[in-house]
């Protein structure tokens, strides 16, 4: 199972990104699959949830500005974000539930 996230950068407020989660070794169809962050110096949070019929979930911080989407054509999973904000400066991980694994990692930098 191999995840690899990108995608990131550095962004001023008020910005978007859209990241990116390559997704192999797994029947990525049938998976239920998420978006983590990890901020300086603080444990992993829940961001996002897209289960394989297509149903959102989200953390209340990411109603609104995050929208979490998936290509199965492309074993690709997706999380747009507007209106960034500093407090989303983080390293995001995509990761299929259930699974231990996840990815390399991509950062977000949202400063002026």
């Amino acid at each position: 199972e191999q995840l690899v996230e990108s995608g990131g950068g550095l962004v001023q407020p008020g910005g978007s990104l859209r990241l990116s989660c390559a997704a192999s070794g797994f029947l990525f169809y049938a998976a239920n699959l998420s978006w983590v962050r990890q901020a300086p110096g603080k444990g992993l949070e829940w961001v996002s949830t897209i289960d394989a019929t297509e149903v959102t979930t989200y953390a209340r911080f990411a109603r609104g500005r995050f929208t979490i989407s998936r290509d199965d054509a492309k074993n690709t999973l997706y999380l747009d974000i507007v209106d960034l904000k500093p407090e989303d400066t983080a390293v995001y991980f995509c990761k299929r539930n259930g699974s231990p694994t996840k990815g390399q990692g991509t950062r977000v930098t949202v400063s002026s």
